[in-house]
Formats: structure tokens, sequence, C-alpha cells
């Protein structure tokens, strides 16, 4: 099993492999589907972000209030296929991983691989245990969202499938075979 920090660089996406399972670490910007289309509207508008996304990773999630003693509560991915409309101009933008679950379109799909940036597919249904893979979290923007506004995190071994690889492998396609993850 590789480690990956978000902050990579483009050849160290381009060693990964469809099917590889990683143990992701770094900052991530984390949103939804209505921060995901406030964002991609504003891009298309020429607007400026409150927030960077050159070389960002963007995790589609959101946060559960924090308990006692931790940074946040569970945070587990939602379905990126919903989102797919609104990647095009974040990956305009700079974004080079995108997390979320379940597959991406064709469209994306070839767009992801084009541009050189991949998919991490994450393990819906187990939101508590990522919750205790988040080291900081904070909002980063559009709190008038309210659950659905962009958070700032920093993930650490956050357990991930490469979903779609810069040379347009995809787990969800015919042939693919995703590794083993190792026992805890």
């Amino acid at each position: 099993m590789k480690r990956l920090d978000t902050r990579c660089g483009p050849g160290q996406l381009r060693e990964l492999a469809a099917g590889g399972m990683i143990l992701l670490s770094g900052p991530v910007l984390a949103f939804r589907d209505r921060a995901h289309r406030r964002m991609a509207e504003m891009l298309k508008r020429g607007d400026r972000l409150p927030f960077d996304l050159s070389g960002a990773a963007v995790f589609y999630a959101a946060p559960t209030p924090a308990p006692p003693g931790r940074v946040c509560g569970s945070v587990g991915p939602t379905t990126a296929m919903r989102m797919d409309p609104f990647t095009p101009p974040l990956v305009g933008a700079g974004v080079r991983i995108f997390i979320g679950k379940g597959p991406r379109s064709p469209r994306v799909s070839r767009l992801l691989a084009e541009s050189g940036a991949v998919y991490l597919a994450a393990a819906g249904g187990v939101a508590a245990l990522g919750g205790c893979r988040v080291e900081r979290c904070g909002a980063a923007g559009w709190e008038d969202l309210g659950a659905e506004a962009v958070y700032s995190m920093v993930l650490r071994d956050y357990p991930v499938f490469v979903a779609l690889d810069t040379r347009g492998g995809n787990i969800f396609g015919k042939g693919a075979s995703v590794e083993s993850p190792e026992p805890c």
C-alpha cells in the first residue's frame, strides 16, 4: 500500500495505477453539491474564489460537528457523479486530486486523464472511521451554505483507492481489479 501526500507533484500522480490502495495525507478542500455549483458558476464568470484551487485536492464530503476531544465528527465521501457537470471548471482552475465515491462519467474520466488529474474513491458507510483520519478541520468559505460550506481539512492516512488514473485506467471499467487492503 502506498502513501501519498496531497501536495505531491504531477510525476507522483502519473505513477498511480487504477486499483491501487493509497493512504492519503495532507490538505484538502471538502465540499458538496451546493458549494461545487457556486464554485463552477464563479469560475465560469471569471470571479475570484476565496480559496486557491491550483494544485488542490478536493474531497466531496461535509464533516459533521465535532464531538468533545475531536477536530470533527464523521467524514465520508458523497457520490462524485453528481459533481460531474461542475468538474471541468475545477480542473481548469488546477485541481489535481478529486476524492469521492462511485464512478464518474466517461466525459469526466477522459478530462481527468487528459489533464493529469486523478480520482480517488473512498469507501462509503465508514464516515465515523473517516473522521478519525482528520487532523485539522475548519471553515474555508461560504458558511452561508451551512453543512455544505467549504471546509479546509488536513487528512492523515485516509484510505482511498485509485479509481481513475492519469492513463485512463478505471476501476469501474471492464477488467479492472482492486488490491486487497491490509488488515488494521
